[in-house]
């Protein structure tokens, strides 16, 4: 499969996309935690396609305080069965608004005898590809505290303020 890479230029620092013909399949803030996932950067050729481009828009609408659809971009994490359905869930998690690990355990396992994936939720969450349009950064802890991110906890904090700066979590955020 042939991979194409390019770049966005965020407030909170440069973004890598990654891509194939058809599919957004990476996005990370430069340095996170799992950056480039299992992919290897270095054979992928520096193209705009056109899910980049798709990316590119969503993002510049992101960071200029609109509430870009998070299903506009066609998107393919390389994850497992289990984590897409997380991924999913994270995707139906509303702009501004924030959900506990708890909370998406419950939905990801709706219509289940339900058991403790804590561990299993913030694994999936923890390593998701695609930052931002599927976002991760929106989960909380059950206490309400304002657990990591692979894109780090300042990262974290500023894009929670930005989506809703009335947020409950302000002071929190106000941290920053």
């Amino acid at each position: 499969m042939k991979l194409y890479q390019n770049f966005f230029e965020s407030k909170l620092g440069t973004l890598t996309l990654l891509s194939n013909d058809s599919h957004l399949l990476g996005l990370w803030f430069n340095g996170q935690k799992y950056f480039g996932a299992s992919y290897d950067l270095n054979n992928a050729e520096v193209v705009v396609t056109r899910p980049i481009r798709q990316a590119q828009k969503w993002l510049t609408a992101y960071f200029v305080g609109q509430n870009p659809d998070p299903f506009a971009v066609p998107i393919k994490p390389n994850v497992s069965a289990f984590g897409q359905k997380v991924l999913k869930e994270l995707q139906r998690v509303p702009y501004g608004e924030v959900i506990t690990y708890k909370e998406l355990s419950n939905r990801v396992q709706k219509g289940q005898n339900k058991v403790n994936k804590a561990r299993a939720i913030g694994n999936a969450v923890g390593h998701n590809p695609i930052s931002l349009i599927i976002p991760c950064h929106r989960v909380i802890g059950s206490d309400g505290s304002l657990t990591g991110y692979a894109g780090g906890l300042d990262r974290k904090k500023a894009l929670l303020k930005m989506e809703n700066p009335l947020s409950k979590f302000s002071s929190q955020l106000d941290l920053l």
